[in-house]
């Protein structure tokens, strides 16, 4: 079987989480600063903040942007349910703002949805591709931005990285097994604001402070803690933060050999007459979390589907526009808000893309594909 994405892990990867397990501390430790430090180091921010997992990040990043009752997030329909699940968390409405057809938010559109009620700007760097953030900042005047990176660690904007957070706020990475590094379960937030990061920082520990310079009340003696707000348990383990600190070691190499497999794909299908696939614009690079096809007749697509699961391939479909769940039809959402996203839904599927991918496994995905038309 040949899934669309999986980890890659080695011997490093298990002698050092085998490492903290006979250390002193298997959470609250030392491991997880370190990883903070390397993973800003690595996009370019001056701040890391690890936390449980990607939606976590986006719910602490939400709450650090003060979002609340009567406001308005806006994102895209074409994402994962936790990109527009954080406004609702937060008890504000999620605004869906239509797409491009490479699957990223349109930002002459995001222009039209802002209201006196937006606060907050999600857009999402769909497969690894980045947004237009230069073009989403100025429209944004006022507003927070936080860049959903779930899909782009080392992909890069204008010679920068995404993460630097040159025009943006916030940025959330997820740390899922299928992504670019995995902890397992995980996510980090990255910021150039001390003030974010501060709020960042006590939001993950249960809104709790340790510090005696931030008490507000008398400090009682050297048990003493405040809760100054109502956080969350939202902390990564040291156990988790070892994987990730010897994954990062690796991520050049991982996001290399995304590039090669991708390349190898646009090769194959750049002369199809059947389908065309998901590419970026001037002046970004792709980090490839996903390779995406478009069926040019998407009345194909099912028997595509089918015809690559018989042939033990699991490709998936990235991603069911938001709005057509059932949890968000029973709050008012239409089908038809967003006629690109939805087209651009019933037309693709993702592809098998992951660094231990063989050209061996590769050439039968793509001979499949090919002999699905042909036939």
């Amino acid at each position: 079987m040949i899934p669309y994405g999986r980890q890659t892990i080695d011997d490093s990867d298990i002698k050092a989480v085998t490492d903290v397990l006979k250390s002193d501390f298997l959470t609250c430790g030392p491991t997880i600063p370190a990883f903070e430090k390397k993973f800003a180091t690595f996009v370019g921010s001056k701040y890391a903040v690890a936390v449980s997992n990607g939606t976590a990040a986006l719910h602490l990043a939400c709450l650090a942007a003060e979002l609340s009752k009567g406001d308005e997030l806006i994102t895209t329909p074409m994402t994962f349910a936790a990109s527009a699940n954080c406004a609702l968390y937060c008890n504000a409405k999620p605004v869906f703002s239509d797409i491009n057809g490479n699957g990223l938010i349109d930002p002459d559109l995001i222009e039209k949805k802002i209201t006196n009620k937006t606060k907050i700007i999600i857009p999402v760097h769909y497969g690894g591709f980045p947004c237009e953030m230069d073009k989403i900042r100025e429209i944004a005047s006022g507003l927070t931005i936080i860049e959903d990176a779930s899909h782009a660690v080392g992909s890069t904007y204008k010679n920068s990285r995404i993460g630097s957070c040159g025009y943006s706020d916030m940025a959330i990475f997820s740390l899922h097994p299928v992504k670019h590094i995995t902890t397992g379960e995980g996510g980090i937030i990255t910021t150039n604001s001390k003030e974010l990061y501060d709020k960042l920082m006590i939001l993950r520990t249960h809104g709790i402070t340790k510090n005696p310079a931030d008490y507000k009340n008398k400090n009682e003696g050297p048990w003493y803690h405040e809760m100054q707000m109502l956080g969350y348990n939202y902390r990564l383990t040291d156990i988790q933060a070892a994987l990730g600190l010897s994954q990062i070691e690796r991520v050049n190499m991982f996001i290399d050999k995304r590039k090669r497999i991708a390349k190898r794909y646009d090769d194959a299908f750049s002369n199809s007459k059947h389908l065309t696939f998901v590419s970026g614009s001037p002046g970004t690079t792709c980090a490839y979390h996903l390779y995406v096809i478009k069926l040019k007749d998407k009345s194909k697509r099912l028997g595509l589907f089918n015809h690559l699961r018989e042939k033990n391939i699991y490709c998936q479909v990235h991603y069911i526009p938001l709005y057509w769940h059932p949890y968000y039809q029973s709050l008012g959402y239409k089908k038809g808000s967003c006629p690109v996203s939805e087209d651009f839904y019933e037309r693709i599927i993702s592809i098998p893309i992951f660094p231990n991918l063989t050209e061996k496994d590769q050439d039968y995905v793509i001979e499949a594909i090919k002999g699905f038309f042909n036939n």
